[in-house]
C-alpha cells in the first residue's frame, strides 16, 4: 500500500514542526519541559544559555503550539503537553540512540 503524497499546505505545516528540533537549543529546551514545568530563569541555567536567547526560542515554539504555557501570578511556566510532540520527541531520540 503506497501512501498519498502530501499536499503543499500539509507538507508546509510538518515541515514547520520539524524544523523546531533543527537548532540544540530548542532541542535542549524541549527536553528540559518533557516531563515538567520551568519558567525562563531555570531554562536559562539548566540549558546554558541566557534568559533573551530562552525566551526567543520560546516564542517560537509557542507559535507553532508545541510548549504551552501557564501563569502563576507574575512568573510564566512552560511544559510540553501535547501527546504526539511528547512521542514524536522520544522517537527521535531512540532512533539517534539506535545508530
Amino acid at each position: 500500500m503506497t501512501s498519498p503524497v502530501l499536499n503543499e499546505h500539509l507538507a508546509a505545516h510538518v515541515a514547520e514542526l520539524f524544523r523546531a528540533f533543527s537548532d540544540t537549543s530548542r532541542v535542549r529546551i524541549l527536553s528540559a519541559i518533557i516531563d515538567r514545568e520551568m519558567n525562563v530563569t531555570q531554562l536559562a541555567e539548566w540549558v546554558g544559555v541566557t534568559e533573551s536567547a530562552v525566551s526567543h526560542h520560546l516564542r517560537g515554539l509557542r507559535q507553532m503550539h508545541l510548549v504551552h504555557a501557564r501563569r502563576d501570578g507574575k512568573e510564566v511556566y512552560y511544559s510540553v503537553v501535547d501527546p504526539h510532540i511528547i512521542a514524536l520527541f522520544q522517537q527521535g531520540i531512540n532512533h539517534v540512540k539506535e545508530k
